[in-house]
């Protein structure tokens, strides 16, 4: 049994104590006691709790896996997710204003992936137990919307039907104003049988979409709406996981790029931000998937008074827009998934496009490619931190870029 003090808490939200130790559970400041083996304290005892202690909102949150910080207050997750930005900036030698972070609202998480297994007696789902793969009910899910939260009879429904008894499904549940939108995978090959059996549960729970593997069963197309347009995506398509932090992200980069004239959305997703951009100036979406730069289209076509929007369906890593393709924009909306774009803000140094609103969801290689693009001759004027997974360790970003002359 050993006593020691956390110092810090590391990248996945465990604290740290010298050694290093690793602490789960824990908060910088306090004093824990408890057995370690190989490096980490399993089942710490708090013998001294931080002020920033609180009571878990969620009666899940020891077993489920789902949730790593509800054991500490808002205000110092949000204190400490600006600060894994800050640390992030300095790592490169930047420096910028950081506007605080914006946290999104409990239960408004708008789309879930449920693990389910069948039993002896019926079906099991939920989320995964912490540190394992046992699959742990969470009925009353304070991280979700009541619509997903109620979602859980339906994955067990799914497992009964179309589950091994050894494997298990992975349910992918968003909400859409027609019904929720389900895609499925990690289960049995679908037949004649297993199609008919997910047309009745379909009816049954007024699902808009239930895709199995690559097939997809659609009663009323689900659609997201963005600006005035509405979208519907591929299955398991991208989508930003909370209404207001989605909001929030899109007034930044609105703010950011401010009246410029024509926008290259890159990665642009299904148009989460090039469709109500598309309401003040023209854009040329640009994503790797054709079938969501396909629903874009679809969604901007059928909308009424969006200026032009074009789409090119483009491996930007691989193939990055270059110079002479970039200088008739005199905006750009960059949005790259968790690796980054390095080699696409290369070519944007090299085009030097006036205005630059990047968006990230990985500050590591967020301050990689804003290094690039200072080091060019661009001013990095603020950070905005965002937290749509609330009381996880991920944290997301909006920033803005402007040329100096």
């Amino acid at each position: 049994m050993q006593r020691m003090i956390i110092e810090r808490l590391g990248h996945r939200g465990d604290g740290i104590a010298p050694g290093p130790v690793y602490v789960p559970g824990t908060l910088p400041g306090e004093e824990v006691e408890g057995d370690v083996l190989n490096g980490a304290m399993a089942a710490p005892k708090i013998v001294t709790p931080s002020e920033n202690r609180v009571k878990a909102p969620c009666r899940h949150a020891k077993s489920c896996g789902g949730c790593q910080l509800q054991h500490a207050s808002d205000g110092f997750v949000e204190e400490w997710k600006t600060d894994v930005v800050r640390r992030a900036l300095v790592a490169q030698g930047l420096d910028a204003p950081i506007r605080g972070c914006h946290t999104s609202p409990a239960r408004s998480r708008r789309r879930a992936s449920f693990s389910a297994r069948r039993t002896k007696k019926g079906a099991l789902a939920g989320f995964h137990r912490k540190g394992s793969d046992v699959v742990v009910e969470v009925p009353d899910c304070q991280l979700v919307s009541p619509k997903l939260a109620g979602a859980i009879p339906m994955v067990q429904d799914l497992a009964v039907l179309g589950a091994s008894r050894k494997g298990e499904l992975s349910v992918l549940v968003t909400d859409s104003p027609l019904g929720l939108d389900i895609s499925v995978t990690g289960g049995k090959p679908i037949d004649t049988d297993l199609r008919s059996a997910l047309g009745e549960l379909g009816r049954k729970y007024g699902l808009s979409r239930i895709t199995w593997d690559d097939e997809s069963l659609t009663r009323m197309p689900p659609y997201q709406t963005f600006g005035s347009a509405q979208v519907t995506p591929p299955p398991g398509a991208f989508l930003q996981a909370t209404p207001d932090g989605e909001q929030t992200l899109l007034d930044a980069v609105q703010e950011a790029l401010g009246d410029v004239k024509h926008i290259a959305d890159l990665f642009a997703g299904c148009g989460t931000f090039a469709l109500p951009l598309a309401q003040q100036t023209r854009v040329h979406a640009v994503e790797g998937s054709r079938a969501m730069m396909l629903a874009l289209d679809h969604g901007w076509r059928n909308a009424q008074g969006l200026k032009h929007v074009t789409f090119e369906a483009r491996d930007l890593f691989r193939n990055p827009l270059l110079p002479d393709e970039l200088k008739r924009f005199d905006g750009v909306v960059i949005d790259p998934p968790r690796a980054g774009a390095e080699a696409q803000c290369e070519q944007l140094a090299a085009a030097r496009v006036p205005k630059i609103a990047f968006v990230s969801c990985n500050p590591v290689t967020f301050a990689r490619d804003a290094l690039i693009l200072v080091q060019a001759g661009y001013r990095l004027n603020w950070v905005q931190v965002v937290d749509q997974f609330r009381w996880s360790t991920h944290v997301e970003l909006a920033a803005s870029f402007t040329l100096e002359k």
